[in-house]
């Protein structure tokens, strides 16, 4: 807090970083639990025989936001894993990852860093069927790479380390930069799989689709059954939960201790003020009531014990108001009593 009663720099920095934060986080918050809302209030459809009346009764023959889980069956060809034998699936997605270390010049210690070099996702259509074999019932899947949560498994993953020369050690250790080589991913969305969609479910000429829905709902893709995906989403409402009422705390509290500090600031300068009032009422009184070859050694007294002269100067304020003896007694950390200013030096006074 500042001499004048102010907030400091820094205070205002740390209440106004706080509120920034506390801000943001309510708002993923928000968004979170809007999403989880979402979800609790989609239709669960079931996919089977009775699948297209139930859409056809539906009003424009869809339903906005439903789940419906089925096995993953691709419609022509199917995609072959690059790595694994006899596996295929109908998303396909290969990825190389650059691990390196770098010399952070701050904490001056080496910090893991990893960047995606390559990726490449092939897709093939594909429909969701039942587990049930001799159901003539099929759901087309489109636009599935939109989805926020692909359930996508990693069938083969190798690293491939650098090999450095002694010079390239050299010079990686002037460049700030260690690469420590490549991660080789391949993950695919498998045949056969379960899936759990969460879309809008439309029927048109006499097919199903689910296709990403309308009016800013997520659409999903997992590998996860509808329960274990709603409690997921409802661990993650409670954490943002968590962290924005955390730093909500803080930043009230932070308001709360400048408020207070404002508060005993401006107690203590109405109560020196007072003080002040009353000693310049006091000194009056005692000028009055004095002989006046007496009023000159009155004005000259220390104005703490009103006995002996003022014998010194206060700086940086430059009030010359106590003896030496009463300067001494003052408490740690000594301020002049007039203006309450800290004391840094103290020059003698001498009169002649």
């Amino acid at each position: 807090m500042e001499s004048g009663g102010r907030p400091s720099l820094c205070q205002f920095i740390l209440l106004g970083t706080t509120s920034v934060v506390t801000a943001a986080l309510y708002s993923v918050y928000r968004q979170k639990a809007r999403v989880s809302q979402e979800l609790k209030g989609a239709k669960k459809v079931h996919l089977g025989e009775d699948l297209k009346s139930i859409l056809s009764e539906a009003p424009g023959k869809c339903v906005p936001y439903a789940v419906i889980e089925g096995a993953v069956r691709s419609v022509k060809e199917t995609l072959n894993s690059q790595f694994v034998e006899n596996c295929k699936g109908v998303i396909q997605r290969l990825t190389l990852q650059e691990h390196k270390m770098v010399w952070n010049r701050t904490t001056h210690l080496w910090n893991d860093c990893s960047k995606i070099i390559h990726q490449r996702t092939n897709t093939v259509p594909f429909d969701l069927v039942p587990h049930e074999d001799g159901m003539d019932v099929a759901v087309r899947v489109l636009k599935p790479l939109d989805s926020v949560d692909l359930g996508l498994e990693t069938v083969y993953e190798k690293f491939h380390p650098s090999i450095q020369s002694f010079t390239d050690v050299i010079g990686h250790y002037i460049s700030g930069e260690r690469p420590k080589g490549i991660q080789e991913t391949e993950e695919m969305l498998k045949v056969g799989a379960t899936l759990t969609g969460v879309g809008e479910l439309v029927l048109d000429n006499n097919s199903v689709r689910l296709q990403p829905p309308k009016q800013g709902m997520q659409y999903y893709l997992s590998s996860q059954d509808f329960d274990s995906l709603l409690q997921r989403q409802e661990s993650s409402v409670r954490l943002w939960k968590v962290l924005a009422l955390v730093f909500g705390f803080a930043t009230c509290a932070t308001l709360f201790f400048i408020l207070r500090k404002q508060y005993l600031q401006r107690q203590e300068r109405l109560r020196l003020k007072q003080m002040q009032e009353e000693f310049q009422e006091h000194e009056a009184q005692l000028l009055s009531r004095a002989k006046p070859e007496d009023r000159e050694s009155l004005k000259s007294a220390c104005v703490v014990c009103l006995s002996s002269f003022k014998s010194c100067v206060f700086l940086e304020c430059g009030h010359v108001c106590s003896c030496t003896e009463c300067y001494r007694a003052l408490p740690e950390p000594k301020k002049c009593p007039i203006c309450r200013q800290a004391i840094t030096r103290v020059i003698p006074l001498y009169n002649s």
